[in-house]
């Protein structure tokens, strides 16, 4: 096959970060696992059972676009409840990741430019080069703070999306209130879309979480199960927004992932009303707990919700750190693959307390090393 067959968008997507570290991890023996973006635990029986209910009754053909209406009926009297906007509609997306890319699809054209925060989840420089957008990085280190001032020095006139994530991947960053209320009036203002990633809401552990929509009735929301019901590998997100953005994600959607999954929308109706926080509970005291394992090798920043530590490196870069860990038989992933620096590495506490008490230990013998 020609490597000219292959289109530009995806030569300007590098995946070499990611493929590396697990090419280095190919021959690890049982190896302390803390690289995994997902929870620990299995999908709960009850949502199990529905989803196999669903199976069995039938429910196995395309549904409609924008989901079954039960759901989006569901969905769209919690939004309601908490919102009170006259125009935000719902659709039911093939999982978060699926509605990122929608989203991006309908809304930049390209050259069009798409404010990310430095660090970010790996996705959204990505798609937005897919999209033929241009990511505009504005830098939050060291504490991962959103600096309206520094958004509105990077605004352009071809600024046309910005994109939030809080609690954010892969720095645990809960965005505080006036950073958000200050980014969503500073969106109206220069009218620019807002999306706002909300996948790990649920997973706050030191202050309530506040959406930006509270404050920009046309911002775009993006949530899903697949974090807070461990429901990863069922594909299942949804999203909303004002109902002429939805109208056009819909359209897309309709032509490309056709519709998610169906029985797993049924299942969603069950998952919907299950009770999380007792797992939220269980993520805040490994939270604790691997910061005060660290506290006295790393800096720590950030980590006040989702289930990250994003630390800085003591020695070294991110890749030479990691590279390190793994011949310590210990899987993170270096700060690289989320940022345009090398100086950091983001391990996930979503493990068992046995695995991360021996990450911690292979951690301060490394911060101890000379490098």
């Amino acid at each position: 096959m020609s490597e000219s067959w292959i289109s530009d968008r995806l030569n300007a997507i590098d995946a070499s970060g990611v493929r590396k570290v697990f090419d280095l991890a190919a021959n690890m023996t049982n190896p302390v696992n803390l690289s995994i973006g997902q929870p620990h635990f299995d999908t709960p029986d009850e949502i199990k059972a529905a989803l196999k209910q669903a199976v069995d009754d039938g429910y196995n053909a395309y549904s409609q676009t924008q989901g079954i209406a039960p759901l989006r009926e569901k969905l769209q009297a919690r939004i309601d409840s908490e919102y009170q906007h006259a125009d935000r509609k719902v659709f039911v997306s093939s999982g978060t990741s699926g509605a990122l890319m929608l989203s991006l699809c309908t809304l930049v054209n390209p050259g069009d430019e798409v404010i990310i925060f430095d660090p970010y989840f790996v996705m959204y420089k990505h798609l937005t080069t897919l999209t033929g957008g241009k990511a505009v990085l504005v830098d939050t280190y060291p504490d991962y703070k959103i600096d309206v001032g520094k958004v509105r020095d990077a605004l352009t006139d071809r600024t046309k999306v910005i994109l939030c994530n809080s609690p954010s991947n892969p720095t645990g960053e809960v965005v505080d209130e006036k950073a958000l209320r200050e980014l969503a009036e500073l969106a109206s203002e220069r009218d620019i879309a807002l999306i706002s990633d909300e996948i790990y809401r649920a997973f706050c552990y030191d202050e309530p979480f506040v959406s930006p929509a509270k404050f920009n009735d046309q911002t775009i929301v993006i949530d899903g199960f697949s974090k807070s019901h461990s429901m990863t590998g069922l594909r299942i997100g949804f999203v909303h927004g004002p109902e002429h953005v939805i109208s056009q994600m819909t359209k897309l959607q309709q032509f490309t992932f056709v519709c998610a999954p169906h029985p797993v929308q049924w299942a969603v109706l069950t998952a919907m009303d299950y009770d999380v926080s007792g797992r939220v509970d269980e993520y805040h005291q490994k939270r604790d707990f691997m910061v005060k394992e660290l506290a006295d090798d790393y800096e720590i920043a950030g980590a006040g919700g989702a289930f990250y530590l994003f630390l800085k490196t003591p020695w070294g870069t991110g890749t030479e750190f990691v590279t390190e860990a793994i011949k310590h038989n210990l899987l993170i992933i270096p700060g690289g693959v989320f940022s345009s620096r090398d100086t950091h590495f983001r391990l996930s506490y979503a493990a068992e307390d046995d695995t991360l008490q021996r990450g911690a230990e292979i951690l301060r013998t490394l911060a101890r090393k000379d490098g």
